[in-house]
């Protein structure tokens, strides 16, 4: 076959189409020029020697066309458009339910941006598919080889804009409001954020041309415009109309397009890819290019670049070499939503697509190829049905466009059985839905779809025209059921498929999981919720369940794995623990992790050292993450590093927006260690020690910037007071906080009372001081309004200095009595939402303290005095003689405990008599008189 002959054969239609261009434009300059473009596009991919087999994605035309085509020409090697490192994959078809996606995932990046990972590429397959006709062509039929040649996974984002990772998926939704009907949920959401590759893109990149198309064709979406004018009409086409056609419109949308654009270039690099590798394999292989078949998108089959076909004499393409970043490959479950939502189709495109295959295949009598995983009996071939010889010698190529185009649409009139069936049908299942729906119903679908049909030009409705029709006869202006009406039409033409992939398909570590729970003896393979119990105390051995399950707990969704009853904590482990399992549901998530490492527990101990050594990890992050090594792992290897490197970044923050959350998990660590072990690990012991001397520097700049909130200084002051004993016996000097405190000046009326209270622990500041200058706040008018802050920071103080809670309970009873309403009651929500935000643990310490204040009955309060309010004699003396040293007596009389103490404290032992009282005791009571506000001091904090 030679290119003169093929273009001879158009030359008429070349001729037809310039001429209607010039009587249509006026010029046969810029459309004849795009129209006999087109014609070229057809003669060049005809007239190649390798044959080319255009093909669009998830259509059944093209799955029809490719069945047919295998059976008559049997190609020994066929090239497909799929990214090339894929291609180990394809056995594990085998033991997959179809709708799956073969998928390359990788976690860590070498090469790329850091913040693209992961980085994930699908390839989604169904039945209705001309690629999996011909995977299944390939794998199930001796001696034919199936070649991949498209760019790789690496390339694919190689070749994206350095800004961020682009989708080869093209628009995420069609226009129209169909879009509202979509699908929301678990099966859309089965890719995740995976770049889409598929074979086929054939839509319009013009957007004014797809809204042309949409209006001149009176559909909403594109999908029903490509059904109507393209789908059905090639169904029952020949094979070369059908490659004339499709490359034609390959060809239109080729060239009505934006140029210059990123896409565009990308596009032409991967045609170079693939005819380079095609070039390749022929040379290596020796085989004669009649017996090879070319399966590629009709947008890719109206290529122009200079390596297009084998006779070309240009060079190869330079392909670069891929990076350091290490693929992991897999079969992942997806879904009909799924694929429609990754790829901008119309909700229940691909279900139709599905139920139109299935009747088309019935019609034409067609087995078509399956892998031994996926047949059934009733797709086997008919018994006593030979197999159709081989073609390897085409005929001259005549021209079939001029026919197809100026052939009158198809007038086959209404199959009124099929139409009614889904009338009866979609009544039923609204019925079942809620919906007050009847035979009338059932009667306005029906003469409604055959109305809108006649309104679009239609010889029969269309699936879409019937959802349409239903939806407008049934739903009226409420959903009252649990699905809307076109959610139901797409579950009676089809369905959302589910896909599944098989046992023998997982990695590695996904059956190591569904093995190592096979005592709970469920189903896991199932996508419903399972309810698993695990008596611990009964059944020991389920001891291992439970410990993969809080793994899995900590790796998975949180719907996949959902503890019910049951807790693992510090210290803690549950006697009876029960479960909702849904990891058929989560397969694709199960499945990726096999992509991390071999097992549960080596993934967990990857992502808690990524944890901690990524660029924004912090103390806090790493303590959390020794936390999870301690509840999860019984690895004091893993915990000590984990711990170190706590150390690391303690010591290299420079601000204390994390104080909170360290000093909550460093206390809950210390309080386990203590209970667990007979001394504290070499980590924690420098954390507090490194902390200590931390939060001493940071002191004096964080309390006076505007930045640090309250609660972060109560943090810093709660850590630096609470760990001050454990610190100094590490060798820490108290005089670093003494001198971090004198060096702190707020100006913040709630970091001021804070340190306030620093100043009162360290006994800087008496309490009868502290309380008058509250007094003398409240007394202040021009103080006032900002006495609530003030209280607030005597409510965040609790955190460092509990003892406090007496005091922080009369002033803020002094406060509710004496601030005039104005102050008070916009001051109440702020106080409410500070306690319930940021200071829930205070809050029962101000309840305990509230509730030892004040009278506990009614009959009470009349008489109820506060206790900073009772009356006391400034001249108050002081009996010394009146305790006859009971205590004294007592330790006498009982010396073994008083002894046993002092051996543990290293004091010499021996007792001495008590001495008598003195004499004269007149000496003592005038220095107590003299000096009356020590006692009176001593009395207020004994609450005498």
């Amino acid at each position: 076959m030679t290119a003169p002959t093929v273009a001879g054969a158009f030359g008429a239609l070349r001729e037809q189409l310039t001429d209607a261009a010039a009587a249509f434009a006026g010029s046969p300059d810029a459309l004849g020029a795009i129209l006999s473009g087109m014609v070229e596009d057809v003669d060049r991919a005809l007239g190649e020697r390798l044959e080319i087999f255009p093909v669009c994605h998830h259509s059944p035309a093209s799955a029809l066309a490719m069945v047919r085509r295998l059976r008559a020409k049997q190609p020994r090697v066929i090239y497909l458009e799929l990214c090339e490192d894929l291609q180990p994959l394809l056995g594990e078809l085998r033991n997959c339910r179809l709708p799956v996606a073969v998928q390359a995932f990788a976690s860590e990046l070498s090469g790329f941006p850091a913040d693209w990972g992961p980085l994930s590429v699908v390839a989604p397959v169904t039945e209705a598919s001309a690629e999996y006709q011909a995977i299944a062509y390939a794998l199930e039929t001796p001696g034919v080889e199936l070649v991949l040649v498209d760019r790789s996974t690496d390339h694919v984002f190689q070749w994206s804009p350095r800004e961020q990772p682009i989708s080869d998926a093209g628009p995420t939704a069609e226009g129209g409001d169909v879009g509202t009907a979509a699908v929301t949920g678990e099966e859309s959401a089965l890719h995740g954020d995976a770049v889409g590759v598929e074979i086929g893109d054939l839509r319009p990149r013009f957007a004014e041309l797809e809204a042309y198309l949409l209006h001149h064709g009176k559909v909403r979406h594109w999908s029903e415009w490509w059904d109507q004018y393209i789908e059905r009409p090639l169904a029952d086409a020949d094979h070369d109309t059908y490659r004339q056609v499709m490359v034609l419109i390959g060809s239109l949308f080729r060239r009505l397009r934006p140029t210059g654009s990123d896409r565009l270039d990308r596009d032409e690099d991967r045609e170079r890819y693939m005819w380079t590798r095609m070039r390749q394999h022929l040379a290596t292989s020796g085989v004669d290019p009649t017996d090879c078949l070319y399966v590629c998108g009709a947008f890719h089959a109206a290529s122009r670049v200079e390596q297009f076909g084998l006779g070309s004499t240009a060079d190869d393409f330079e392909i670069t070499p891929r990076t350091g970043t290490r693929w992991r490959y897999g079969l992942i479950p997806s879904s009909h939503s799924a694929i429609e939502t990754q790829f901008g189709l119309a909700p229940g495109s691909v279900s139709i697509a599905a139920a139109t295959w299935t009747k088309a295949v019935s019609r034409h009598g067609l087995s078509p190829y399956r892998l031994d995983g996926q047949r059934t009996s009733t797709t086997q071939r008919r018994r006593g049905q030979a197999p159709t010889a081989p073609s390897h010698a085409a005929g001259p190529v005549s021209d079939r466009l001029t026919g197809f185009l100026a052939a009158p649409p198809d007038l086959n009139g209404l199959d009124e059985a099929e139409l009614r069936g889904w009338c009866v049908d979609i009544v039923r299942l609204a019925r079942r839905n809620g919906y007050l729906a009847s035979t009338a119903d059932a009667i306005a679908v029906f003469e409604t779809s055959v109305l809108l049909a006649g309104l679009r030009n239609r010889a029969r409705p269309t699936p879409y025209d019937f959802a349409d029709a239903a939806v407008t006869c049934i739903e009226k202006d409420v959903v009252p059921g649990r699905r809307d009406v076109r959610r139901l039409c797409e579950i009676l033409l089809g369905g959302d498929r589910l896909g599944q992939v098989g046992y023998d398909a997982l990695p590695p570590l996904a059956r190591d999981v569904l093995d190592r729970l096979q005592p709970l003896g469920l189903a896991l393979e199932k996508r419903t919720v399972q309810r698993a119990l695990l008596d611990l105390t009964g059944q020991p051995e389920l001891a291992r369940c439970s410990d993969l399950l809080w793994i899995l707990r900590h790796l998975l969704p949180p719907d996949a794995v959902r503890p019910i009853m049951g807790e693992r904590r510090l210290g803690h482990r549950s006697i009876q623990e029960s479960w909702d399992l849904a990891l058929g549901r989560n397969q694709r998530a199960l499945i990726e992790l096999g992509y991390e490492g071999v097992t549960v527990e080596q993934v967990l101990e990857q992502r808690l050292r990524r944890a901690v050594r990524g660029p924004d990890a912090t103390a806090a992050a790493a303590l959390a993450a020794v936390e999870d090594a301690i509840r999860l792992l019984d690895s004091p290897r893993l915990v000590d590093e984990l711990g170190a490197r706590a150390v690391d970044l303690l010591a290299a923050e420079r601000t204390v927006d994390d104080a909170p959350d360290v000093l909550r998990r460093v206390r809950r660590l210390l309080a386990h260690y203590r209970a667990t072990s007979p001394t504290l690990p070499a980590w924690c012991e420098a954390f507090v020690t490194t902390g200590y001397a931390h939060y001493c520097t940071l002191l004096p700049t964080a309390i006076a910037a505007e930045e640090t909130e309250v609660r972060q200084v109560a943090a810093m002051l709660g850590f630096l007071f609470s760990m001050e004993g454990l610190a100094l016996s590490l060798g820490c000097d108290r005089s670093q906080l003494e001198l971090a405190v004198a060096q702190a000046h707020p100006t913040a009326p709630a970091k001021v009372a804070l340190l306030w209270a620093g100043q009162h622990q360290l006994g800087l500041l008496p309490l009868a001081e502290l309380r008058a200058r509250c007094a003398e706040l409240l007394g202040n008018p021009l103080v006032l309004p900002a006495f609530p802050q003030y209280l607030a920071g005597f409510v965040h103080a609790l955190e460092p200095v509990p003892g406090l809670a007496p005091f922080v309970v009369e002033t803020m009873s002094n406060a509710f009595a004496r601030l005039p309403d104005p102050v008070l009651l916009p001051w109440l929500p702020t106080l409410i939402s500070t306690l319930r935000d940021q200071g829930p643990e205070l809050v029962p310490l101000l309840v305990r303290e509230a509730g030892r204040t004040f009278p506990t009955a009614l009959p009470e309060l009349d008489s109820w005095v506060p206790p900073w309010m009772a009356p006391s004699s400034p001249a108050r003396t002081v009996d010394v003689a009146a305790p006859q040293r009971p205590v004294g007596v007592l330790l006498a009389a009982h010396p073994e405990a008083v002894d046993a103490v002092a051996a543990l404290l290293g004091c010499p032992g021996g007792w001495q008599p008590l001495p008598d009282p003195p004499a004269d005791r007149s000496a003592l009571s005038a220095l107590l008189n003299g000096h009356p506000e020590t006692a009176a001091a001593v009395a207020a904090l004994l609450a005498v």
